[in-house]
């Protein structure tokens, strides 16, 4: 009889080895199917997430687009009176003092037109050379002049905040 014990205790031990296996799988399946799940969501959240970010950067595209078009609007509207005056100057007589006047003024208006937007006029006469800021063109040799100094400038510069938009052309004393 011991080996019918044992063939009775065989089925009962692979009975609950294959439970336990069930159990297992069934574990691991339910497990894979959470993480599919998971990975699903986060897939779907990515896109939206792409998808949302490509929105903004067209916003903001726009945005600065609009900005663009009211700040060379703006900048247009304050230059338009020199316009006028120009316009009205032609039609004077070029030899009166008036005209003269007239056309001093319109420059003025246009600098200060173009100052209220920010720029600034590099003007250096008796200032050191810069590289940065001013462009040498001709050089002299002056006893009264210190080395590197500008004596003359022959173009007005120009700059935005910190951006040169055109250097200084200018005449330099005492360089080599």
């Amino acid at each position: 009889m011991p080996d019918e014990k044992n063939v009775k205790e065989q089925p009962e031990t692979e009975n609950k080895a294959d439970k336990k296996k069930d159990k297992k799988e069934s574990k691991l399946k339910k497990e894979n199917e959470e993480l599919k799940q998971q990975l699903q969501e986060q897939k779907d959240l990515l896109l939206r997430t792409a998808a949302e970010f490509d929105n903004y950067k067209k916003r903001e595209t726009a945005a600065k687009e609009k900005l663009s078009s009211y700040v060379k609007g703006e900048t247009l509207k304050a230059i338009l009176p020199s316009l006028d005056n120009i316009n009205r100057a032609l039609s004077a007589d070029e030899n009166s003092a008036d005209y003269v006047k007239g056309v001093s003024m319109t420059i003025k208006g246009l600098l200060d037109a173009l100052k209220k937007e920010g720029l600034e006029e590099i003007n250096p006469k008796g200032e050191a050379f810069d590289v940065n800021l001013h462009m040498a063109v001709m050089k002299v040799e002056d006893e009264n002049a210190k080395e590197n100094e500008i004596t003359k400038v022959l173009q007005t510069g120009y700059k935005l905040g910190d951006t040169v938009l055109r250097p200084a052309m200018v005449e330099v004393a005492n360089c080599d």
